[in-house]
C-alpha cells in the first residue's frame, strides 16, 4: 500500500543538567567550582532514502523524540551529547510545518538530510563562577509529510489501458492486473533497463477520468505524483471494453491534464496506442494518428510487439529533457507550483 500522507510529532532531546561541584583539599577549605556543562540534547533528522517508497511506517509511529544530553560532572567533566535520531523517509517528500503549512524540506536526493527538531543546549556548570543551569527542553513540533514520487517516466491514460501490463513488461514491476478499472488503486515504480545497462524509472500511475482534475474517482491525489516525472506516456487504448473512441478518450485525458496545471501539462510527452492484437485497433491506430496530429507508436503489452522501439523512443526523449536542463540558458522553462523548473509542453514525434 502506498502511503503519501502523514503526520508526525517530533521532540529533540533535552540538554542535560549542568553540575553544581566544589573541589576541596587542604589548601582550598573553601572549594573551588569545578562543575561541567551538561551535553546538547539530539536533533531529531528527516534523511531521504532510495530504499523506500512510502510513509506507512509513519502512519503507525507517528510520535519520535532524540535522545537527551548526559549531565556534567565535577572535575570539569562535560557530558556527553544526546544521539541524534535520523528518521529515513522516500524521495520525494515534502516535510511541511503543520502550524503554519510552510514548507521545511523538499528532500529529492539519497542521504538527503534536514533537522526537523533541533535538541536542546546543556545548562551552564559552575565551573564558570556562576550557579549551574538545567538544559534548555528539545524542539517540539508537527509535521506534515507528503510524498511525491520521483520518477524519470509517468505512464497515464483511462483505466483499463494496459498500463500496469506495460509496466510489468518493460521493467521488473510487477502490479495487479485485471480485466476491470481501477486494478491499480496506488503508483507502481519499476527499473526499465536497456541494453546497455542504460536505465529509467518508470510509474504506473491509477487510470485517471474525467474531473480527475478536480478530484473525481481517485483524483489528483495521484495526478501530483506526475508533477515530478521528466517525461509522461500517454497510453491510449485502441479496443476499450466500453466501446468509446480511442481519439475521444486520448482528448479528455489530455484535458484533465491541462486543467489540472500548465506545470504538469507541459511535460513532453510520448503517445502509445495500446492492444493493437485485437481486431480492429489498426484502423483506430490510423485515426488517432491523422486526428491527434502526433507520432503514436502501435504496441501491444499483452505481446510485446512495438515495445522495443516505444522504451528507446522514451530513453531519448528522457536523455534530451536532462541535457536541455543541464544546458538551459534560463529560456523555455517554467516554474511549478512546487518549485520544480519545468520544460516546455511538446509532443514526441
Amino acid at each position: 500500500m502506498l502511503i503519501d500522507h502523514a503526520k508526525i510529532y517530533v521532540i529533540g532531546g533535552a540538554g542535560g543538567k549542568g553540575c553544581s561541584s566544589l573541589f576541596k583539599d587542604i589548601f582550598n577549605r573553601m572549594g573551588i567550582p569545578d562543575g561541567g556543562n551538561g551535553g546538547d540534547g539530539g536533533d531529531v533528522v528527516l534523511e531521504g532514502s532510495s530504499q523506500l517508497q512510502t510513509l506507512l511506517d509513519f502512519r503507525y509511529n507517528p510520535h519520535h523524540k532524540a535522545k537527551g544530553g548526559k549531565h556534567g560532572g565535577s572535575n570539569h567533566k562535560v557530558g556527553k551529547r544526546g544521539e541524534d535520531l535520523v528518521l529515513h523517509v522516500p524521495l520525494g517528500t515534502i516535510v511541511l510545518d503543520a502550524e503554519s503549512g510552510m514548507a521545511i524540506k523538499d528532500i529529492v536526493r539519497d542521504g538527503e538530510r534536514v533537522i526537523a527538531a533541533k535538541g536542546g543546549k546543556g545548562g551552564k556548570g559552575n565551573a564558570g563562577r556562576k550557579e549551574a543551569t538545567e538544559g534548555e527542553e528539545g524542539e517540539d513540533k508537527t509535521l506534515i509529510l507528503e510524498l511525491k514520487l520521483v520518477a524519470d517516466v509517468g505512464i497515464i491514460g483511462f483505466p483499463n489501458a494496459g498500463k500496469s501490463t506495460l509496466v510489468s513488461r518493460i521493467s521488473k514491476a510487477h502490479s495487479k492486473i485485471a480485466p476491470y478499472p481501477f486494478t491499480t488503486k496506488n503508483p507502481i515504480l519499476g527499473v526499465v533497463v536497456l541494453g546497455d545497462d542504460s536505465s529509467f524509472v518508470a510509474a504506473d500511475m491509477p487510470g485517471l477520468i474525467e474531473g480527475a482534475h478536480a478530484g473525481k474517482g481517485l483524483g489528483d491525489k495521484f495526478l501530483r505524483h506526475i508533477e515530478r516525472t521528466l517525461v509522461l506516456v500517454h497510453l491510449v487504448d485502441l479496443d476499450p471494453l466500453d466501446g468509446t473512441d480511442p481519439y475521444e478518450n486520448y482528448l479528455k485525458i489530455e484535458k484533465e491534464l491541462e486543467l489540472y496545471g500548465e506545470a504538469v501539462y507541459r511535460k513532453p510527452r510520448v503517445v502509445a496506442g495500446n492492444k493493437i492484437e485485437m481486431p480492429g485497433a489498426r484502423e483506430n491506430l490510423e485515426k488517432l494518428r491523422k486526428l491527434a496530429g502526433v507520432k503514436v507508436y502501435g504496441i501491444s503489452a499483452l505481446t510485446g510487439e512495438g515495445l522495443k522501439e516505444l522504451v528507446a523512443a522514451i530513453y531519448e526523449v528522457i536523455t534530451d529533457v536532462r541535457q536541455n536542463y543541464q544546458e538551459d540558458d534560463g529560456q523555455g522553462w517554467d516554474e511549478s507550483p512546487d518549485g520544480q523548473r519545468e520544460p516546455d509542453r511538446q509532443d514526441h514525434t
